[in-house]
């Protein structure tokens, strides 16, 4: 559990970044270079002699669809929404953890779309007066893309590892190498590279997300997603929310409704404590990892 606390710390300030420093960047080239750079450090830990085809197969679409497709989307919504906004809209990443996990397990508990409502209705209450902003509908959609696809990986992930003696830092390269495919493929065909100009600052800035807020963190994120259940999973996705609205607000200067963020803050808090206190109760009554 500590490395997802730890993480959500590092996570809460890569918003405020991408938005601040990385603006006039293509998504498909700030993607493929931030995972390019990820899996350059982790390549030489990999060790494949032991992995069977299968296994190692599923790992590079995981990889593919948690982080390249999900970087590709997430990325590509800071066109339309402010850091704090992206930050917000990634309240439903939960919910979906919760969808997956009940789709491959044949279970489905019916109080995360209440608890689906209730965030849609806080997060229009935060953003009461953009709600007819076609920018904003078009954003909402894109995170949705990019939150589902997060979410998948992570619960697939814990699920084809369960009941395997493979270390996670050696076969990590291999869905960070399924993620710089996807999200190469996209920088081949997307990018205007005669217009492509890279200042010193954002060099710095890829470096850093692509080796600590991309590598080492999303290698912590999963490697504490194996050794926790998913009701615990699904409430330390929230966790940065409050994080990063406050360091988008505080540190980058972005402008909002502070008012109104602390309302709907305390709202989709509550959420993220019910949670908790719920899967507690569950795992209890059940003697079971949900």
């Amino acid at each position: 559990m500590i490395w997802l606390i730890i993480v959500s710390f590092i996570w809460a300030f890569s918003f405020g970044l991408i938005k601040t420093q990385l603006t006039g960047l293509d998504a498909s080239f700030i993607s493929f270079i931030r995972l390019l750079i990820s899996f350059i450090i982790f390549l030489p830990f990999l060790r494949i002699k032991k992995l069977n085809f299968s296994l190692s197969f599923r790992l590079f679409f995981t990889g593919m669809i948690q982080y390249g497709l999900m970087y590709l989307t997430y990325i590509y919504a800071y066109n339309y929404l402010a850091a704090y906004e992206i930050a917000l809209f990634t309240i439903f990443t939960p919910l979906y953890i919760t969808l997956f996990n009940d789709l491959f397990s044949g279970k489905f508990h019916k109080l995360f779309l209440g608890e689906a409502l209730i965030a849609v209705l806080a997060a229009g209450f935060i953003l009461y007066n953009r709600i007819s902003d076609d920018g904003l509908i078009r954003g909402f959609f894109i995170i949705q893309v990019s939150n589902i696809s997060f979410a998948f990986g992570q619960v697939y992930y814990k699920r084809i590892l369960k009941n395997t003696e493979y270390k996670d830092f050696q076969i990590y390269a291999l869905l960070y190498g399924g993620a710089v495919v996807l999200s190469g493929i996209s920088a081949v065909f997307m990018v205007n590279y005669s217009e492509l100009h890279v200042a010193s600052n954002q060099i710095y800035t890829l470096l850093y997300l692509g080796a600590v807020a991309s590598g080492a963190a999303f290698f912590l994120w999963n490697y504490g997603a194996r050794r926790t259940n998913i009701g615990t999973l699904a409430v330390f996705n929230n966790l940065k929310i409050p994080l990063a609205m406050a360091v988008s607000l505080l540190v980058f200067g972005e402008q909002g409704d502070l008012l109104r963020l602390l309302s709907g803050g305390i709202i989709l808090m509550g959420l993220v404590i019910y949670n908790e206190i719920y899967f507690k109760a569950a795992i209890k009554h059940n003697n079971r990892s949900l």
